[in-house]
């Protein structure tokens, strides 16, 4: 074996070891090297400023930056970024102690080197090795979700507990280093960029799907930092994005991310030049809208409200759009569901101009006269709280005479039949404002209700009546009278 080993060491590093997964360094051991860190130290440009320091085979205490001359640095440097690259097994607390506090110290030293603005001396192979660093401790293969871990039904996300990430001490280490890094004034564009490509940006992505929510905050962060800095990655990353929403939307409804991702698209959105590209309007009609469908959107409701709503505030002329889109993803059943699209539609409403909201009102009006006579009394009572909205009383008080004529029925049915004291209370104020309105047209539609009732119960009465005869009839040819027999043919 140690011939074969040091064979290895003689001979040139090929390409595919740069993709080779870390191995670990000993039998038996919980440290972990990388041999596609030690390639690419093997294969980076040596210069006269950062010459390359050995290959290091084991964790081990480096002096301080502070101790060392400024000209010896960038050979620190690289040797405590080799020193990061060793990964250990946290499910044992007790193993390789020493080892995994030296290399948190060393993560703690880079952070501050990186954040004092020593970065604007470091070369561009000592930039490429930290990235190298970074990637080899946070890109990683995550565990199963819990939900795929026995053969039951999946559980509600709301309420499953979420899995913590055990290396979590050196991981957000890496994560700060990264962040500062990526935000420091000193870190030149158009060398990161080399570094921070888009194979990066993907993995990148790969990992929102953490269960680990501090870890997803990292995430977060620091990809909408380089989508501020990084301008040639902006189309890629919005196209990235838009993928992970297609699969969670028509494959999976299962990602953990989703909201931490709407929450840098609302950031995205908030900035879009107008008049806006076609390409944002398509990514509304297809991502954003259809969001609404999966079951799990409690979850990420409120970041995806936020973006729904910054598109009406940017274009006015796309409330008839998502209007009609909540519509088609109304629930029928769901009542928690039904309450969220309820508190976003005024949200919408409250940034809907007059012409957008005459071009929906009926179909508007329709649902939410369905929603009013909801038995669920949460769902009746969030949808009459739209006329506690000063902007949407204007809106249908300057319809009225399309409005209340479709919500009329609604009301009445409110007052006649719904269990709730508190629903019976909201819809007879409702009625009340109605009167103070336009007095002559509420009374025009209690005619027509009336009128519609008195109908309804004459029909009714004939249906009766036809059956009563039908029922002689059967019962007079059958010679037995009062009783019901089943009639043949």
């Amino acid at each position: 074996m140690f011939k074969k080993i040091m064979k290895g060491g003689h001979r040139k590093p090929s390409k595919s070891e740069a993709n080779e997964p870390p191995t670990t360094y000993g039998p038996g051991s919980n440290v972990v090297v990388s041999h596609a860190s030690r390639g690419a130290l093997v294969q980076s440009p040596v210069t006269a400023a950062t010459p390359q320091p050995p290959p290091m085979t084991s964790v081990e205490p480096l002096p301080l930056f502070r101790d060392v001359p400024v000209s010896e640095r960038q050979a620190l440097f690289l040797r405590k970024v080799q020193n990061c690259c060793f990964l250990f097994d946290f499910t044992d607390t007790v193993k390789n102690a020493r080892e995994k506090e030296i290399k948190r110290q060393t993560l703690l030293e880079l952070v501050d080197f990186i954040q004092s603005g020593a970065s604007k001396i470091i070369s561009e192979s000592c930039q490429e090795e930290m990235v190298k660093m970074v990637s080899l401790n946070i890109f990683r293969c995550l565990p199963p979700g819990s939900h795929e871990n026995t053969g039951q039904e999946p559980a509600d996300p709301e309420e499953e507990e979420p899995y913590l990430e055990p290396s979590w001490p050196h991981l957000q280490l890496v994560y700060e280093l990264l962040l500062r890094y990526v935000v420091s004034t000193d870190t030149d564009t158009k060398v990161a960029k080399r570094y921070i490509h888009h194979s990066f940006v993907l993995k990148l992505l790969d990992l929102f799907d953490s269960e680990d929510p501090r870890e997803r905050e990292y995430l977060k962060t620091i990809l909408h930092r380089i989508y501020g800095k990084f301008m040639v990655h902006r189309p890629f990353i919005r196209k990235a994005i838009n993928n992970i929403f297609y699969r969670f939307i028509y494959e999976m409804e299962r990602h953990s991310g989703i909201g931490e991702l709407l929450e840098i698209l609302g950031s995205i959105i908030n900035g879009f030049a107008l008049p806006m590209k076609e390409e944002h309007k398509l990514f509304l009609i297809r991502v954003l809208i259809p969001l609404h469908k999966p079951k799990p959107i409690a979850i990420y409701h409120q970041q995806l409200s936020y973006c729904i709503v910054q598109f009406v505030e940017k274009d006015y002329k796309l409330a008839d759009t998502v209007i009609r889109g909540l519509l088609k993803y109304w629930p029928v059943t769901n009542c928690t569901k039904e309450n969220l699209f309820l508190t976003e539609l005024e949200e919408v409403l409250e940034a809907t101009q007059p012409v957008e909201f005459q071009r929906c009102m009926v179909p508007l009006f329709q649902q939410i006269g369905r929603s009013l006579n909801s038995s669920h009394f949460q769902v009746a009572e969030r949808a009459l709280f739209l006329w506690n909205n000063e902007h949407i009383v204007g809106l249908i008080a300057q319809n009225r005479t399309v409005i209340l004529p479709i919500i009329y029925p609604a009301l009445e049915k409110n007052i006649q039949s719904h269990w709730n004291q508190a629903v019976h209370g909201l819809t007879t104020n409702i009625k009340k404002m109605f009167m103070e309105m336009d007095l002559e047209l509420f009374e025009e539609c209690q005619r027509q209700y009336e009128e519609k009732q008195a109908k309804s119960k004459e029909v009714e009465e004939q249906r009766l009546l036809s059956w009563k005869r039908l029922a002689e009839a059967a019962a007079k040819r059958d010679g037995v009278g009062g009783e019901d027999h089943m009639i043949t043919s």
